[in-house]
């Protein structure tokens, strides 16, 4: 709870020594220096060490976030609180997606200060939604309204209201940020648990519930710090009274049990095995990205992945995305000769990366699609998934930026969009759902699928490439956001990439198998199917979300700064 504040103060009164000083109570403001807000930069730079690929980050974000938090309590107001967030956002950011850089300027032929620029312009945007987690937080915790009162004078006091506020407050704007503009959430905090002691409460409220559990945790660690100083200070002052143990021992207890029942949670089976283990091959064909798109890249590719799927069978068979990077009517025809001979023979089910397209009848094609084709053994019929989740820039392009994608070489179009549910490919009565690269960071429209399928699937694959980013860390935070949707869904993730991280993500999250990255070849798997929906597949994010909202706008109908000034 906020200090006590003169009642004078409140109602907007002026003390006779303020009076004498012949200044407003503007001066007394505790004006916060610029090393803060670069603390505050420095420290969201720390954070990206808690995400892949370092190992076990999570108790590292604990950490991270409580000295957060802590600095937000030291801000005067509601703007200064806004910039903390801000910069914290911008250093988590600006050292955690840097490999957009790569993209822009290695293989678009960006300037590289323009693509500098591009990248840190993006990071301050996407610091914005901190920005407006930090200034919900200020208001809803009664932090605004305590710097009002008092000019600024009196520092914030860390209570249960604020800690439930900062988590509901930090929630709803990761939220924003993986929605606002069709979405970038790439590094919401919740994925660093994944190894970390709050990955159980994953198939209960998804990755955007993970992180507003984090932002608890923290909140509540610092208000028992708090309490520990005002203690000590209150011992060298007896005759202004002690804090109260409770006050210290309480948020202690809370925030143990909470990362108790987080290290506890995994032991809880939410879906069961069912339908028989599949033997996949998951293909990885290295080939660099500045060769696919030229001619003679496009021969060799198709060489090595006709070499590479007709290798030996398998019950499934599947490619990185656009392994063959031609329209589906103009794949050669020996080759698809050739592969379908293998499937038939074999018995086979193969998943293959191609440009979708539709002719009209005077022979334009229109309506390209990032798409999935799969053949199935002894059917005719071909298989189709069409990306529905388009990355801007990449795959269509905002409007009024087409300036922007000028100014990169790189082969990059509008794309027709797909359904947002579509049917999963069957092998073996096996369901599987698949998605391509991108659309796996959005564990929602995940949850989606595994709920609205007509036939809920039990595998779950992504198929995509990398290569655009060279070799950084966005390979092993891509593999980490691909086994939070096992944790959320309670399914098996395999993974088929160019470059890299082909992997096997088994029902609980662990990586089970994994190719060497930039390297060319299969990993095979033996995999098995789950079925059963989590808490997270039936509600998605509509538990955090209402949650959130209920506890932010209590907080701020009554916030314990507005009940104080009531009672004044």
């Amino acid at each position: 709870m906020a200090e006590p504040i003169d009642s004078r103060a409140r109602n907007g009164a002026r003390t006779a020594d303020t009076a004498s000083a012949g200044k407003s109570d503007t001066a007394a403001r505790r004006a916060l220096p610029a090393w803060h807000y670069l603390a505050a930069a420095a420290l969201g730079a720390l954070n990206t060490l808690s995400f892949a690929p370092t190992p076990h980050g999570g108790w590292l974000e604990i950490a991270i976030f409580a000295g957060f938090y802590f600095w937000l309590t030291r801000t005067t107001g509601w703007k200064s609180a806004l910039f903390t967030g801000w910069a914290f956002g911008f250093g988590n950011f600006v050292s955690g997606i840097w490999w957009l850089y790569v993209s822009m300027h290695f293989y678009g032929g960006m300037p590289a200060v323009l693509a500098g620029a591009a990248v840190v312009l993006f990071s301050l945007y996407l610091g914005l939604y901190s920005a407006l987690a930090a200034f919900v937080w200020s208001f809803c915790a009664g932090h605004a309204s305590n710097a009002r009162v008092s000019n600024g004078t009196l520092p914030f006091s860390p209570t249960w209201h604020g800690a439930f506020a900062f988590a509901s407050a930090w929630a709803l704007g990761e939220w924003a940020r993986g929605y606002v503009f069709t979405g970038f959430p790439w590094l919401s905090s919740g994925y660093a648990q994944v190894d970390g002691p709050l990955a159980g409460f994953a198939p209960i409220v998804g990755v955007y519930g993970v992180g507003w559990v984090l932002a608890l945790v923290a909140a509540l660690a610092v208000q028992a710090l708090v309490q520990v100083r005002k203690t000590r200070a209150d011992a060298l002052a007896p005759a202004t009274g002690g804090a109260p143990r409770g006050g210290i021992a309480t948020p202690v207890v809370a925030a143990i049990a909470v990362i108790a029942a987080g290290l506890l949670l995994p032991l809880v089976n939410w879906t069961h095995p069912e339908n028989t283990p599949l033997n996949v091959r998951l293909l990885q064909g290295n080939v660099k990205q500045d060769m696919k798109f030229s001619e003679s890249g496009l021969v060799d590719s198709l060489a090595e992945f006709q070499k590479l799927i007709t290798e030996k069978p398998a019950d499934l068979v599947v490619t990185p995305e656009t392994a063959i990077p031609v329209l589906m009517q103009e794949i050669p025809e020996k080759f698809g000769r050739d592969v379908r001979a293998f499937a038939d023979g074999t018995g086979t089910s193969i998943l293959f990366g191609a440009v979708g397209g539709t002719i009209t009848p005077d022979g334009r094609v229109v309506d390209y699609t990032n798409s999935l084709f799969g053949i199935t053994p002894g059917h005719n019929g071909l298989y189709r998934y069409d990306k529905h989740h388009l990355v801007p820039f990449g795959e269509f392009v905002p409007w009024g930026f087409r300036w922007f994608v000028n100014l990169m070489n790189i082969p990059l179009g509008d794309f027709a969009r797909g359904a947002p549910v579509q049917p999963p490919f069957l092998v073996h009565n096996q369901p599987v759902a698949v998605d391509i690269c991108y659309e796996d960071i959005f564990g929602e429209e995940i949850a989606r699928t595994v709920r609205e399928s007509p036939t809920s699937p039990g595998i779950l694959i992504n198929s995509t490439n990398l290569a655009w980013f060279g070799d950084t860390i966005a390979l092993d935070q891509h593999l980490q956001i691909a086994r939070m949707r096992s944790l959320e869904t309670g399914r098996p993730m395999l993974r088929a990439t160019n470059t890299g991280a082909t992997a096997a993500i088994d029902a609980h999250g662990n990586v089970i198998a994994r190719l060497p990255s930039f390297t060319v070849g299969s990993l095979d798997v033996r995999v098995e199917g789950t079925q059963g929906f989590t808490p997270y597949v039936r509600s998605g994010n509509d538990i955090v979300i209402a949650v959130s909202l209920l506890l932010l706008a209590l907080g701020f109908a009554f916030g314990p700064s507005r009940l104080g000034r009531k009672k004044a």
